[in-house]
Parts: C-alpha cells; sequence; structure tokens
C-alpha cells in the first residue's frame, strides 16, 4: 500500500454520507433558526421600527401644535397690544375732552364773575353818584340859603339842584 492510499483510505477521500448528513443538519438548524430565532427577531425589529415611525408622527405632530399654539400665541398678543394702545388713545382723547370742557367752564365762570363785578360796580357807582348828589344838592341848599339868607322852599331847593349842580355833575361826568 501507498501512502498515497492509506491516506486516502484513513479518511482522506470524500464521504458522500458525511457530507449529506451535514448538508441535512445544516438545512434543519436553519429551519430551525427561521422558526425560532430569525421570525421573533423580525418581529422585534419590526415593532421597534413601528415604534419609531409612531414617535416621529407623535413628534411631528407635537410640532405642528405647538407651532400653531405659538401663532395664536403671537396673534393674541398683537391683538391685546392693539387693544391696549387703543385703550391708551381713549384715554388720551377723554383726557383732552375733559381738559377742553373744564378750561370751558373756567372762562365762563371767569367771564360770569367779570360781569357780576361789572354789575356790582356799576350799581356801587350808580349808589355813590346818587348819595353824592344828595350831599351836593343839600350842601348847596345850605350854602345858598347862607348867602341868600332866606329859606327856599322845597320845590326851589329841587329846582336849583336841577338847573345848576346835576347838569354840572352830568357834563364832568
Amino acid at each position: 500500500m501507498t501512502t498515497n492510499s492509506l491516506v486516502l483510505g484513513a479518511g482522506g477521500g470524500f464521504n458522500t454520507g458525511d457530507i449529506f448528513f451535514q448538508l441535512i443538519m445544516f438545512i434543519i438548524l436553519l429551519a430551525l433558526l427561521k422558526k425560532f430565532a430569525w421570525a421573533p427577531l423580525m418581529g422585534i425589529m419590526q415593532e421597534r421600527a413601528d415604534l419609531i415611525s409612531s414617535e416621529i408622527d407623535a413628534a411631528e405632530k407635537s410640532r405642528t401644535e405647538a407651532n400653531q399654539l405659538l401663532e395664536q400665541t403671537r396673534a393674541e398678543a398683537k391683538s391685546a397690544r392693539l387693544e391696549a394702545q387703543n385703550t391708551i388713545e381713549n384715554a388720551k382723547k377723554l383726557a383732552e375732552e375733559q381738559k377742553a370742557d373744564i378750561l370751558a367752564a373756567a372762562r365762563a365762570e371767569s367771564e360770569r364773575l367779570k360781569e357780576m363785578a361789572k354789575l356790582e360796580i356799576a350799581q356801587e357807582r350808580d349808589k355813590a353818584m346818587s348819595t353824592l348828589r344828595e350831599q351836593v344838592a343839600s350842601l348847596s341848599v345850605m350854602i345858598a340859603s347862607k348867602v341868600i339868607e332866606k329859606d327856599l322852599s322845597e320845590a326851589d331847593q329841587e329846582k336849583m339842584i336841577n338847573d345848576y349842580l346835576i347838569k354840572e355833575a352830568g357834563e364832568e361826568r
């Protein structure tokens, strides 16, 4: 026997039975792995993909809602600003109107007081003139009676007063 035949005979050749057996065992192992390991692993991976997808959708929905709320808040802030501005403008207008009313009332009161003072002054002047006329008349009568040394009647006194003194007092005015 040659060394070649010994090596081949001792297991150096292809044993188709062993190859066939190992091939069948490998296929069975693949089938078992597919059934017990690959399917659950793929299920877990699919669940994970679905979870990630739903979280992405939820995040997108939340972002959209946040943008809507932001826009709504901005619109409300703008509206509040405009309302505050209108309120301030109305208050300014009202204050100006009240100022004008108060000034008009003060001017009217001032004019009324002026007119009352003028009337009062005119009345006092007329009263003083009347008193002065009476005193001048009585002094004139007294002086005239001393000059003439006779008593004049009241009618004569009135005539003299009207002729001389009142005319002169009226001209001096």
